[in-house]
């Protein structure tokens, strides 16, 4: 290190620097926890050094995540500073981005342009993500806030507006729309760039969205074929649009994946609440899951197969009832489930237990075959809990 190294450190005499103070000087304030008993001000360091490793830290604002970096690196960035990290040598920077520009950090918050209030006059709005290293296997979307217009109530294709993510080196497009607060999905990367669009009718509809973008490297990625991948040992899993005046979307093909916890060997699943499950066979001949329950169980699988033309398929050891986990409320296991009830009508609680790994749920929506009442079509919600391999 040169002579002159030490010069890069600048100490401001009276002026105390935090990681909420703007240096440029907008607006700064003092933190009451830099003032002395005596009124004086604390000096600070403002330090140029780079920080040693740029990881993920918690924003001072108790809602979101930054990089840990340098001030100066944070402020060429573009991003904003929140909080001091890496034992005060640097600072949580938070980045957010809207449309028409790009995103280059591994951690940015894409916004409607007036965030946080809503945004009713626009018609398309595009992002470009660029890959930060070659290792970058997936992006991961936090759907931390996302409403924007219903789709067709009747069809649930979504045609006015709609979200789509996409790459050039894949035929891969995932489109959604409607309310999909607290949803998130993995979307594998070959190419470069990739591409987020939404697109907005000119409707005056009030739309309002904050999307946290995660670049995955290879290393931790979500398993193959994984459109979600939930962890822990509890949870909550929903189709897509899932709400009061939702319905579910056409065009659904994927899978949600829950990481099998040490010691569980089985999961049970149970419906949120009483219309937790409402997916209406939509084939052409107007069959309904009353049809399945008059099938023995040798049929009810090939059946239901022809019968649900949008359904959920969830791996089971058998068509047997198995025992619950007490051995007082009984485990329904079925591999294919659409109608107005995931399990047969009567069966209180409805819950279904697989010890079938990995974990996983297939949600397939077709396009729409014909027009259904929206009530018929809400979509999914269900509870799940991981087992324990003595139980």
């Amino acid at each position: 290190m040169g002579p002159c190294a030490g010069a890069l450190l600048i100490f401001f005499g009276t002026v105390a620097l935090s990681a909420d103070i703007d240096i440029w000087n907008e607006n700064n304030t003092v933190p009451t926890n830099d003032i002395r008993p005596d009124g004086a001000r604390l000096p600070r360091v403002l330090n140029f050094f780079p920080v040693p490793v740029e990881e993920e830290c918690n924003a001072n604002d108790g809602r979101r995540n930054g990089v840990c970096m340098n001030t100066y690196e944070c402020r060429i960035q573009g991003g904003k500073s929140h909080g001091f990290c890496a034992m005060g040598f640097g600072v949580c920077c938070v980045f957010t981005a809207t449309c028409g520009q790009e995103i280059i950090n591994n951690i940015t918050y894409f916004v409607n342009p007036d965030f946080p209030d809503l945004t009713t006059r626009m018609t398309s709005c595009m992002i470009n993500v660029k890959k930060i290293d070659p290792e970058i296997a997936q992006i991961k979307l936090d759907f931390i806030h996302f409403n924007i217009g219903q789709p067709n109530r009747t069809t649930g294709v979504c045609e006015e507006d709609f979200f789509t993510i996409s790459s050039e080196n894949s035929t891969k497009e995932l489109k959604m729309c409607g309310l999909n607060s607290g949803q998130h999905i993995f979307y594998d990367v070959e190419s470069i760039d990739v591409k987020i669009r939404v697109n907005l009718s000119r409707k005056i509809v009030a739309r309002l969205w904050e999307v946290r973008v995660t670049q995955i490297p290879f290393t931790q990625r979500a398993p193959v074929g994984c459109l979600q991948y939930h962890q822990g040992s509890t949870g909550v899993i929903q189709t897509m649009n899932f709400a009061d005046n939702g319905r579910h979307l056409a065009d659904q093909d994927y899978n949600i994946c829950i990481r099998q916890e040490a010691g569980a060997c089985s999961i049970a699943y149970e419906p949120c609440h009483e219309n937790a499950f409402r997916i209406a066979p939509n084939n052409q001949n107007g069959s309904t899951d009353g049809d399945l329950e008059e099938l023995g169980s040798g049929q009810e699988e090939t059946r239901s197969m022809e019968i649900c033309n949008d359904k959920i398929i969830m791996p089971c050891d058998s068509d047997d009832l198995l025992a619950g986990m007490f051995g007082v409320m009984p485990g329904y296991c079925s591999l294919v489930h659409c109608g107005a009830s995931l399990c047969p009508s009567g069966m209180d609680p409805c819950r279904i237990e697989s010890s079938v790994t990995p974990f996983t749920i297939g949600v397939h929506f077709g396009p729409s075959a014909r027009q259904i009442s929206p009530d018929d079509n809400l979509g999914m919600c269900l509870t799940y809990e991981q087992l324990s391999c003595d139980v």
